[in-house]
């Protein structure tokens, strides 16, 4: 059995004892402490009452853990918007619809369907930062617990935001549904039998887009590792070729990544999700601002002619930016960090390279259903092929591996090692080291795990060979200190 609890939520397999598994005494711990720090954050007058939206994803155990959840923020005095299937963007959606004080998502994303997790959210909709996700911890692990007398019991409502964020979706002036309806595309979609068969049809119904549908039934006996990563979309590869479709869209359990499969069957590259919808809205921007003549600064406010990513994300996404002449700036991973860097910065667009498209015109979030509404309204736009239109941007490869060490004192050992081998290129320490190698447009970046005595190393170049080749130069440093 498995429980993390981290700054992010906590999140582990049902079932096993308290501590060891997320039990049912682990999530009504959480819960309340969730209230309890919702309280401190956003102090209201006596009487007024606090709301929470809760939505799950499809999995075996979220009634389970609905039931729990829900239980417990009405046993702590708290009104709850119970959001039943709903996507991790949709219920961060419906905390802005609803005015409500915060959300919890319960939802373990891409992980196999044993595991479960809560999520939390602020009342803008947006995850907890590091700071108020420890107070959380913290308050949890004291177990000081004092409910609602009888008369201040929270109560319940049920309500569906799926069409409300459909709604704000197409309501964008970026998403041309008559454009995307005109072109006639065909679609295969894998939702691998979660919330994504729910939403993501009825978003192509309403775009006019025929969809041919593989584990879209939401049941939760995922068909395949959930993760959408090539190696589990064979599926929907071969889906895409036999029904001749245009494109294949894959999305995980909570709906907030997107992968994407090209028309002979071969992965667009989860990289390319977000830099090709990117490219879309920056070029929007400067082509207006050369048949208007007014500045691009005008026609992108309130927001810049930049973008953001994870230092792990393709290098592909500030190409694409500089060619308009904009900027790129880099961000720690999670999404946290990028959606705190994309308000500094005034991002136009950001996310993450796993398939997360964060569009804050709309809301700071990760969104499969925003990325496929931008992605297929630049396919109607552009006329081409998917393979076709992959070949327009500047082509990387990222390389995966990862070190396991038997004491995490040698991860710093390796680190400051790797500094200093490499002192004369370009290093980023904000989370973790990334050397970039600006003269050839490579770089590789090590993080540490927060859980495991584990080094992660993502490599990047322009040929699978030179990224393998610049991850094991960095492996050769680590064995070296490890003996």
């Amino acid at each position: 059995m498995t429980l993390i609890k981290s700054i992010s939520g906590i999140r582990g397999t049902i079932g096993g004892a308290p501590g060891e598994g997320l039990s049912p005494l682990d999530i009504v711990k959480f819960t309340y402490a969730y209230c309890e720090k919702m309280r401190a954050r956003l102090p209201k007058a006596e009487g007024e009452r606090y709301k929470v939206v809760v939505g799950k994803d499809a999995r075996l155990s979220g009634d389970m853990v609905e039931q729990l959840v829900c239980g417990t923020l009405v046993a702590c005095g708290v009104d709850v918007v119970k959001a039943g299937f709903a996507s991790t963007p949709t219920t961060e959606m419906a905390v802005v619809f609803e005015q409500a004080d915060g959300g919890i998502i319960l939802t373990a994303s891409h992980n196999p369907k044993q595991w479960n997790a809560l999520k939390l959210l602020n009342e803008k909709g947006e995850f907890l930062n590091a700071e108020e996700g420890a107070a959380i911890l913290e308050c949890a692990e004291a177990e000081n617990f004092c409910f609602a007398q009888v008369d201040d019991l929270g109560v319940i409502e049920e309500k569906d935001y799926t069409d409300a964020h459909l709604d704000a979706v197409l309501a964008l002036p970026e998403v041309d549904a008559d454009a995307v309806r005109n072109a006639h595309f065909k679609v295969a979609l894998d939702a691998v039998n979660s919330v994504g068969g729910i939403i993501m049809p009825r978003l192509l119904e309403r775009l006019g887009v025929e969809c041919v549908c593989v584990n879209c039934e939401p049941t939760g006996e995922f068909a395949h590792n959930p993760e959408p990563l090539p190696a589990n979309l064979v599926e929907l590869s071969e889906a895409v070729v036999n029904n001749k479709a245009d494109l294949g869209i894959s999305v995980d359990p909570d709906v907030d990544r997107l992968a994407l499969i090209c028309e002979d069957g071969k992965p667009f590259g989860e990289e390319y999700t977000l830099v090709s919808v990117a490219d879309y809205l920056l070029s929007r921007v400067y082509n207006e601002a050369l048949n208007t003549g007014r500045s691009m600064e005008e026609i992108a406010a309130p927001y810049q002619m930049t973008t953001s990513s994870n230092l792990s994300s393709s290098r592909a996404l500030r190409d694409v930016t500089e060619q308009y002449g904009g900027e790129y700036h880099a961000a720690a991973v999670g999404e946290v960090n990028v959606t705190t860097m994309m308000k500094e910065c005034g991002a136009l667009i950001g996310g993450e390279g796993n398939g997360g498209v964060i569009y804050p015109a709309l809301h700071y979030g990760r969104d499969a259903m925003v990325g496929v509404a931008l992605f297929l309204t630049n396919l109607a736009y552009k006329k081409m092929s998917v393979s076709e239109l992959l070949k327009t941007y500047p082509q990387y490869v990222i390389a995966k591996n990862k070190i396991e060490l038997s004491d995490k004192s040698l991860i710093d050992r390796i680190l400051d090692e790797v500094k200093t081998v490499y002192a004369a290129e370009d290093i980023n320490t904000i989370d973790g080291v990334k050397i970039s190698f600006e003269s050839r447009k490579e770089w590789v970046h090590l993080r540490r795990s927060n859980t495991e005595p584990i080094i992660r190393i993502y490599a990047e170049a322009a040929t699978k060979e030179a990224a393998d080749a610049l991850a094991q130069e960095i492996i050769n440093i680590a064995n070296k200190i490890i003996g």
